[in-house]
């Protein structure tokens, strides 16, 4: 096991050491060295490049609230010894990638407890695309009294067809309404010329008429990004902290040379649908049929329901 990144030229060597049985590699290291080294070492980590060694690997974020042996006095002690710009680094695994992450927001301020929410809240779903590239989805519930967007779920799988991830999506409700993006209206080979969304309407998916925009018809991305921001920077953006999968992308989700970097942003960018369509977010219809009064009782908002 290597505890920090050791030079390349004996990273390079130690995998002609490991040649018999099942031998493997451990590497620890946290990612403020080298910027835009995400991973530990390029050589054996990074996605998206071709692999010098026929290594399987795999990564395992890790934060110091996983580090059980210590006490939470004992972790806030040993993160205020760390220099600033080192915190996040070598407190939760953040790297320093490209020219700067898209949401410079702390965690904290993002993050909230699950709870059962209100009935009342309109919600919507967004979908990503995806084949190679993981397909996304989330579900956002809004608090329309404070303004607050929550992502409350989310769900992300690589080389499925419409069909078994509208299966999936489906258990959130049949009823809830799912933004997609322009690309969504392109015709596939897969679905033989039928447009993907298409595709997921077929298979039972509630997928919204037109795909994600603005109210004023644009679909800017970076607006979608600054809307999201603002949300977060102004406390009316939560997540469920149990949704590990979006928390892997937002702590990763960068910018280099100026330009959004499009990997491992599933997530984030069904995220982005999601909040530019906000508008479309209704209540789940179960809930008004609920909430109907008995037979003969006067009903002043019964023919609203």
């Amino acid at each position: 096991m290597a505890a920090k990144r050791p030079d390349e030229g004996v990273l390079q060597g130690t995998p002609a050491r490991l040649s018999g049985g099942t031998p493997f590699i451990r590497l620890g290291a946290a990612p403020i060295h080298r910027p835009g080294a995400s991973h530990g070492s390029r050589l054996v980590l990074r996605r998206g490049r071709r692999e010098r060694f026929a290594m399987s690997r795999h990564v395992t974020f890790m934060t110091i609230d996983d580090a059980g042996h210590y006490t939470p006095e004992q972790r806030a002690e040993i993160v205020a010894a760390y220099s600033e710009h080192e915190r996040e680094a070598r407190a939760k695994g953040i790297p320093v990638l490209g020219s700067g992450r898209i949401f410079p927001v702390a965690e904290e301020m993002v993050a909230c407890e699950p709870f059962k929410l209100p009935r009342w809240w309109p919600r919507i779903g967004a979908l990503d695309f995806g084949w190679d590239h993981p397909s996304a989805a989330v579900e956002l519930a809004w608090d329309t009294e404070a303004d607050v967007v929550y992502v409350t779920k989310a769900h992300r799988a690589s080389q499925q067809t419409p069909a078994m991830q509208a299966l999936a999506l489906k258990a959130w409700g049949d009823w809830l309404p799912f933004a997609w993006p322009r690309d969504g209206s392109r015709e596939t080979l897969e679905g033989a010329g039928v447009a993907l969304a298409k595709q997921y309407a077929a298979h039972g998916l509630n997928m919204l008429i037109s795909h994600a925009r603005f109210a004023d018809g644009s679909a800017s991305v970076e607006a979608g990004l600054m809307e999201m921001l603002d949300r977060m920077q102004s406390g009316r953006f939560k997540v469920f902290s149990t949704l590990h999968a979006w928390f892997e992308e937002f702590r990763l989700f960068h910018r280099k040379n100026g330009q959004v970097v499009k990997l491992r942003d599933d997530l984030m960018a069904a995220t982005r649908y999601g909040v530019m369509m906000l508008r479309e977010a209704i209540v789940d219809p179960a809930e008004f049929k609920a909430a109907r009064r008995p037979a003969g009782q006067s009903d002043p908002l019964g023919a609203f329901r």
